[in-house]
């Protein structure tokens, strides 16, 4: 009996194995996306223009990943992972390749929309097939593979921007990406072989272009406001005022549509909503730091496209070095605990850097920002794993979704926000070539991200309090 229980489970082992390196590299795609556009902003604006509009290059395309993603969860839910994980490695490899083609701003930000749109797909679902297949215990474990995916793009995502801007061609930024898609939909199609719980759901297409409509109006608003015309104008009242519209219309539908693209009723669980809200200040204090730091550096001391991403790529070093050990931490301290010490963390670094801001120094701010993506692994896997494992299967894609969909909304929203104030100080300065006048834009959005993370702080302390062996959600069949 002990003998065929054994070969039950290596050969459970040796199944899973090939699926884990399909989504690691699934992951990779998304990884070194996030790190190696950051470190090329000054070369594109070179020959596209238009530095007012480089944070449009982040905030489209994390709008348009994180108004994807509760769709793509809902047709997880319904057609299986596979198929929904390889439609979005599809339009990223589409994404990517009219990138590299670009011919003005406008063409690569349009392109980036279809980048987004596919990230949407690979991310959450990489994140879902991890919770159906392994348990919390291996999660644990499994959290460390993944998050050396992290660590390897954390260094050469920035480097290969880097070096790709020094030798004026970041197009390749865009084209690295297409093996990658390749052999990763090659290895899921092979490998993964699904057993999906069969289950019809209905699609919210309305709640999704409410989202849509109100997350872009606002979007626009804060970007343009200042910059295209004046925050206190017609254009101003008219964005704001159809987010605002858009967004409360889509709380009542959500509230009475059968399967809501994103079920607010799941907020109502405590835990859903504190770790919700945990991602979504994770995702703007990831790309507040990863999309202007590089800028800011550049701008600011004249330093070379490789070294400012070199110290960016400290950021996303330090969060899959706490990511690989969160696992060890919450099994032992629980979710709670682990996530406040990530965030306590985050937040003393998020400070340092609005304290040292004024003063460049590439060493300094890799310095920081090492910690502060250190204190962010632990809190991002922590909360995430709590929120599946709080559910089951027929569950889990929509509450990884909403997880998802928060980073992302977050991610989208702060860049906003961030590159509004940016904007609105350099209008009043010198302009965008003036190294103290990007010194200064630079001091007022890291004080931002700085309070970004003690509201942050503040949502994880309302975690309720767990032990991991309260959580019972289990592998799908």
């Amino acid at each position: 009996m002990t003998a065929s229980v054994d070969r039950a489970s290596i050969g459970l082992r040796s199944e899973r194995g090939p699926i884990l390196g399909a989504l690691m590299l699934a992951t990779g795609l998304i990884a070194i996306d996030a790190t190696i556009l950051a470190t090329a902003v000054p070369s594109i604006v070179r020959d596209l223009g238009s530095y007012q509009q480089f944070p449009w290059l982040f905030s489209v395309y994390l709008l348009a990943q994180a108004v994807s993603v509760p769709i793509y969860s809902r047709f997880a839910d319904t057609v299986g992972r596979k198929p929904i994980i390889l439609l979005g490695i599809v339009l990223f490899l589409l994404g990517s390749l009219l990138c590299g083609f670009a011919w003005s701003m406008p063409a690569l930000i349009v392109f980036r929309i279809i980048q987004g749109i596919g990230a949407g797909a690979v991310a959450p679902m990489a994140m879902t097939i991890v919770g159906d297949i392994y348990t919390v215990a291996e999660r644990a474990k499994v959290q460390g593979y993944v998050a050396s995916v992290w660590a390897i793009s954390s260094v050469v995502g920035p480097a290969l921007g880097g070096i790709f801007a020094q030798l004026d061609a970041w197009r390749w930024i865009f084209w690295i990406n297409i093996p990658l898609c390749l052999i990763a939909g090659w290895m899921l199609l092979r490998n993964y072989k699904e057993q999906k719980q069969t289950q019809r759901h209905s699609i919210d297409y309305g709640g999704a272009v409410l989202l849509t409509i109100g997350l872009t109006a606002v979007i626009l608003g804060m970007l343009e406001g200042g910059n295209a015309w004046a925050w206190l104008s017609v254009q101003s009242a008219l964005c704001f005022g159809i987010g605002v519209i858009a967004l409360v219309a889509f709380g009542v539908v959500e509230r009475r549509v059968a399967e809501p693209i994103v079920d607010l009723r799941l907020a109502a669980r405590r835990l859903i909503l504190t770790t919700t809200l945990v991602s979504l200040g994770i995702g703007a204090l990831m790309l507040g730091v990863t999309s202007f730091a590089p800028a800011y550096l550049e701008g600011s001391t004249g330093i070379a496209p490789l070294l400012s991403g070199l110290a960016v790529a400290a950021l996303t070093l330090g969060w899959p070095l706490a990511a690989a050990n969160a696992g060890r931490l919450y099994l032992r301290m629980g979710f709670r605990r682990t996530t406040l010490i990530g965030m306590s963390i985050t937040t003393v670094a998020a400070i340092a850097l609005a304290a040292v801001a004024a003063w460049p120094n590439p060493f300094v701010i890799a310095g920081i920002a090492f910690v502060l993506g250190f204190g962010l692994g632990w809190s991002a896997a922590p909360t995430l794993i709590a929120a599946q494992a709080s559910v089951g299967w027929g569950e889990r894609g929509a509450v990884t979704g909403m997880n998802a969909f928060a980073r992302s909304a977050g991610s989208a929203v702060g860049v906003a926000v961030f590159g509004a104030i940016s904007n609105a100080v350099i209008a009043q300065g010198a302009g965008p070539d003036d190294p103290g006048t990007i010194i200064h834009a630079s001091v007022w959005v890291f004080v931002a991200v700085a309070v970004t993370a003690v509201l942050t702080l503040i949502a994880a302390a309302f975690m309720p309090k767990d032990r991991v062996e309260e959580h019972s959600g289990e592998p799908a069949p």
